[in-house]
């Protein structure tokens, strides 16, 4: 990875996804000078939704749109976890020896449309047939894996609480972000419930956004940097719908990406300096710490509440604020999860956020209900 750049999330009023993927571009380039766009072979961009632009084939207009005349520009969807799976796309066509350099991106223009129209459309990421159909919405297959939780391991409604409020604070001094607000405990547990026990500030915001990354092949890359930041492993696994499942409370595909990706990268646990995990919604975040290995199985409600994830704790997890706070344009999460994981360890963010001594990161990027995961290791080949 030889340069980065994202939209500041948010409600982006009169910008459309292009617009923004645009402004995620003049960073990335800027980022890099040394970087041209004649460069560029491919563009990968992960969009998980056509409804809310009304606006298919996207890859081929936002690559003319801004310059990047005539080469495959390809769209990619796994719902949540499309700007992950676009990053995956372009490590598979460097390996592969088509191209020497890619733009992996994503994007999303989500608040076109009223919340419930919004809920409608991201639906769409549940099985039709047996959670669209008895109206299961994200919110309500998560806060069913928080219910099992709760009752399995004693988990409860203030630990996840927790995940909220160490994620806004991550997000205070983050220009990216979304939430830039700090929240308590308190202010959690009195917020509106969507899905019991999940609650409005249990769940990350409809937003808009735009993020890439610039990738090339390892011997090409201090030609245009002196920084270069090696993706170390790329892994994905896949499983069924959550309805399917006879257990609610650790996602396969996301242990088997894991398990992958360490295999790749000759990398362990103890390894990973800090990690940008899928937040879409408290409940994912503690069972993410479990699945990724951060504690055992149940334990996750107590790393949150020990402070072992907070920036200065022994394992960060979502200096950016994730997916909570930053905010979740569900194309570009991905993505913008890999841009945190480009400023931290070329020392560009806030000192606040900054995690001290970093080399090392995993980015954990979650489709859907544990449908899909992907999971990156990248390490700072100048620290």
């Amino acid at each position: 990875m030889i340069s980065a750049g994202c939209a500041a999330y948010g409600k982006r009023e009169g910008l459309s996804a292009r617009e923004l993927f645009s402004e995620a571009l003049d960073e990335l380039f800027s980022n890099c000078p040394k970087l041209g766009r004649s460069d560029v072979r491919a563009l990968y961009i992960g969009q998980a939704f056509e409804s809310f632009e009304h606006q298919a084939n996207t890859g081929p207009g936002l690559a003319n749109g801004y310059g990047l005349a005539n080469i495959p520009a390809v769209r990619v969807d796994s719902v949540s976890s499309s700007g992950g799976t676009s990053l995956r796309q372009g490590v598979l066509g460097i390996l592969s020896g088509a191209y020497d350099l890619v733009i992996c991106g994503g994007i999303e223009k989500m608040t076109t449309v009223d919340t419930l129209e919004a809920i409608e459309i991201i639906s769409m990421a549940a099985d039709r047939p047996f959670e669209q159909w008895n109206g299961a919405t994200l919110t309500a297959l998560n806060a069913l894996a928080a219910r099992v939780h709760m009752r399995r391991f004693g988990t409860t409604e203030e630990q996840m609480a927790l995940v909220a409020v160490k994620n806004h604070d991550n997000a205070l001094e983050n220009p990216k972000a979304y939430l830039r607000k700090r929240i308590t405990v308190q202010d959690v547990l009195a917020s509106r419930a969507i899905s019991s026990p999940l609650k409005l500030l249990d769940s990350s915001p409809i937003c808009d956004g735009a993020s890439c990354v610039a990738l090339t092949r390892p011997e090409l890359a201090s030609s245009y940097t002196d920084t270069p930041i090696d993706i170390l492993a790329s892994a994905e696994a896949s499983d069924s719908d959550l309805v399917f499942r006879d257990d609610f409370v650790s996602f396969k595909s996301t242990r088997a990406a894991v398990e992958q990706a360490f295999e790749m990268s000759a990398m362990t646990l103890g390894d990973i300096d800090f990690a940008e995990l899928h937040d879409a919604f408290t409940i994912n975040e503690i069972i993410a710490y479990e699945d990724v290995g951060f504690c055992k199985k149940g334990d996750g409600g107590k790393l949150i509440e020990s402070g072992a994830t907070k920036i200065g704790g022994s394992i960060p997890v979502n200096p950016s604020g994730g997916l909570k706070a930053k905010g979740h344009p569900v194309g570009s999460s991905g993505t913008g999860q890999a841009y945190e994981v480009f400023t931290q360890l070329n020392r560009s963010v806030a000192p606040s956020r900054q995690v001290k001594d970093s080399k090392v990161a995993l980015i954990h990027s979650m489709g859907g209900a544990g449908v899909d995961a992907i999971v990156h290791i990248l390490k700072a080949r100048w620290l």
